[in-house]
């Protein structure tokens, strides 16, 4: 076999030997500088030097306290907070979790951008998983696309739902005349969301949700899609007089670690806004 086959083997993508080959980084095969055409034997030994990162032009590292979960050589998972964006755009310029991650990664002594796995809406929080260099990004990609990452939501919705577990299954577009909406649409992306009622109210319900696809809203969209919109939820049809946001939260974070390939778990409780919110949900009854 040669280098290029082993090295696609492990899952280096042709984008990254590239980079490897042109950028600075080198392929060393028992020490010495090999070319990808280089053929193998049993017993060789393959090192691969990735060339240095550089952090995304525009992003500057900020001091900003982060609610660290996990942290490896590798990955980095954090519990991100409500109001909190998760990369810089014309809105939310700074003060984002790759701003504070950046800062993070920059104090111990790491040369790397921000490579974030799974992105949270702003007003949704919970958990979150990053890369810590891009390989490790390339690898939790190709995990993603293979349904080895799960996360599970919960969520405080309106109204009591007629059935205690369900699939929903509609196409998700972008709304016309709209760079922030999305809504349900004939020629959308496929999106599937499965629920489970966790606990009812009269007015609302406690739910238990988990995404087969991951496309932009589309929790708030497919509950919105089946009368129960997310409580606080002004812009798909919640109501936001007693709930400042919409009441997400990413719970619970699960995957195969790629370098370890031990099975991770991490799990965080529901933030005080929304467990004093479904607490106080009696007093409204």
């Amino acid at each position: 076999m040669i280098l290029r086959e082993f090295l696609k083997t492990k899952q280096l993508t042709k984008r990254a030997i590239t980079d490897i080959k042109f950028s600075g980084g080198n392929l060393l095969v028992n020490g010495e500088k090999e070319t990808v055409r280089r053929k193998l034997s049993d017993g060789d030994r393959v090192l691969v030097l990735f060339p240095e990162e550089k952090p995304s032009e525009g992003l500057v590292p900020q001091k900003i306290p982060l609610d660290i979960v996990h942290e490896d050589e590798h990955c980095i998972v954090l519990a991100k907070p409500a109001g909190m964006a998760t990369i810089p755009s014309r809105l939310y310029p700074d003060g984002t979790l790759a701003n504070g991650l950046l800062h993070h990664l920059q104090k111990q002594g790491l040369s790397s951008t921000i490579h974030i796995v799974n992105r949270l809406d702003k007003d949704t929080s919970g958990l979150m998983l990053a890369a810590k260099h891009r390989f490790s990004h390339s690898l939790f990609s190709v995990l993603q696309k293979q349904a080895g990452i799960q996360r599970t939501y919960t969520a405080i919705v309106h109204g009591t739902l007629k059935q205690e577990a369900g699939m929903i299954d509609v196409p998700i577009g972008r709304k016309r005349d709209s760079i922030i909406e999305r809504e349900v649409r004939e020629d959308g992306q496929r999106a599937v969301t499965h629920y489970k009622v966790l606990e009812g109210k009269k007015e609302y319900s406690l739910v238990e949700i988990k995404l087969e696809t991951g496309r932009t809203h589309q929790i708030r969209i497919h509950m919105s899609s089946i009368g129960h919109p997310l409580a606080g939820d002004t812009l798909y049809g919640g109501s936001g007089a007693l709930m400042g946001r919409q009441a997400l939260n990413s719970s619970v974070l699960t995957f195969l670690h790629p370098f370890s390939k031990q099975k991770m778990r991490f799990e965080t409780a529901l933030p005080e806004d929304m467990r004093k919110f479904w607490e106080e949900t009696d007093s409204l009854e």
